[in-house]
């Protein structure tokens, strides 16, 4: 019990210490930091698209016909 609390304390710790530190850090370059948001966002779009989703629904619309009565 004692161990994964040590643990969870050295987490938050850490955790803390490197929100802090990326506070002062954008603070400081907080010019360069907008300069690469375009690029960020290009970036983004190809991530999108090969991770978004492909393979939670199929292309495959055969069960879904057969399901109809015929008229």
């Amino acid at each position: 019990m004692g161990d994964s609390n040590a643990k969870r304390v050295a987490l938050l710790t850490a955790a803390s210490f490197a929100i802090v530190a990326a506070f002062y850090l954008l603070r400081e370059h907080w010019g360069h930091a907008l300069g690469t948001l375009p690029y960020l966002l290009l970036l983004a779009c190809p991530l999108l698209h090969m991770f978004h989703g492909h393979g939670a629904h199929s292309h495959n619309h055969t069960d879904r016909n057969d399901a109809r009565p015929a008229p």
